[in-house]
């Protein structure tokens, strides 16, 4: 198939287009190198990429109405997977204009571009945010989903009727994924793991929000490549699934799990609750894995294991070898 992967060259969507390719797919990348973090990270990750004949890349952005028509009428795209948007919860708050700019109008955009050009195959990359301050645990795709607490998550709702309305009205198969806390080598630096881990190396204080009791779901990037590929495969009609790891941690456990993995204690900077924060997110994956297929195969432990040991490889390692030399 020919894949269309918006937000393509960030952290997901590099990990995915690997295995994309690997599978045999065509892959055209979209994504605007956005300085939400270091552009510098997500043009590294196309470097993988940029000599495979099956894979093309355009720096465009999905407000961009021109250029996702180009792309549409030059590749005859097969599917689109959807992950590009604005990220970020609290600085949702700060500029809400902007995540409805880019999540709202960029989705809305691209699924009339679809409807234009005849492609109708969509996998929608949403959030667990979307929950809110959900009461029951684990949350189930049947909960309602009407008091999101951040702009972002609004958006991220928003994208999911979207959806639902252009499947309805035009017949485009689409799934909705819900993804919960997503981890691993070559996460965003501003996440919890990658901060918490570069700051216990570098002897910084971790900024801990609240008494440390907040738990999330963290859920291994390779288990969410997984259950985009088994929706890629299963996509009929119009869905959506929770993709998480279903098991928590607490933050504060969190902080003493990459202290022993990194064998180094942690400065502790205790700060109050931020607006916009969640105090648990927790999946119920009972549904993909009936439907789906779905079966996470990374804990929390041996996922964090394998970010340390990376991070040491990339940065940590390659500082103090160059420490050593001089």
């Amino acid at each position: 198939m020919k894949i269309l992967l918006t937000g393509g060259a960030g952290f997901i969507g590099s990990h995915l287009t690997r295995s994309l390719l690997a599978h045999g797919h065509t892959v055209v990348c979209i994504d605007n190198l956005n300085d939400f973090y270091d552009p510098n990270i997500k043009v590294k990750n196309l470097k993988e990429f940029e000599s495979n004949r099956e894979y093309h890349f355009y720096q465009n952005d999905i407000r961009d109405k021109g250029a996702l028509k180009m792309i549409f009428d030059t590749h005859k795209i097969d599917l689109v997977v959807h992950l590009a948007a604005q990220a970020g919860v609290r600085p949702s708050i700060e500029d809400p204009e902007l995540y409805y700019a880019v999540n709202i109008m960029g989705t809305l955009n691209i699924l009339e571009q679809m409807k234009a050009s005849g492609c109708k195959k969509m996998i929608f990359g949403s959030s667990s945010s979307v929950y809110g301050n959900n009461k029951k645990t684990p949350f189930s795709e049947l909960d309602p989903v009407d008091n999101p607490i951040s702009p972002y998550a609004a958006t991220k709702k928003s994208g999911e009727l979207l959806c639902h309305t252009f499947h309805k009205l035009y017949n485009i198969d689409i799934f909705c994924l819900r993804f919960f806390s997503v981890y691993g080598p070559g996460q965003r630096p501003e996440m919890a793991i990658a901060k918490f881990t570069k700051a216990i190396f570098e002897g910084d204080p971790i900024p801990m929000y609240g008494d440390g009791s907040s738990e999330r779901d963290y859920t291994y990037v390779d288990d969410i490549v997984n259950g985009i590929l088994l929706s890629i495969k299963n996509l009929k009609g119009f869905d959506i699934f929770n993709l998480g790891e279903a098991s928590t941690i607490s933050l504060k456990n969190l902080i003493h799990l990459i202290e022993n993995i990194c064998e180094k204690k942690a400065l502790i900077n205790e700060l109050p609750m931020q607006a916009g924060d969640v105090t648990i997110t927790y999946a119920d994956n009972s549904k993909a894995k009936e439907l789906l297929g779905y079966s996470p195969k990374t804990n929390i432990e041996e996922g964090v294991r394998r970010y340390v040991n990376w991070y040491r490889r990339n940065f940590f390692v390659n500082v103090y070898d160059v420490f050593q030399n001089n």
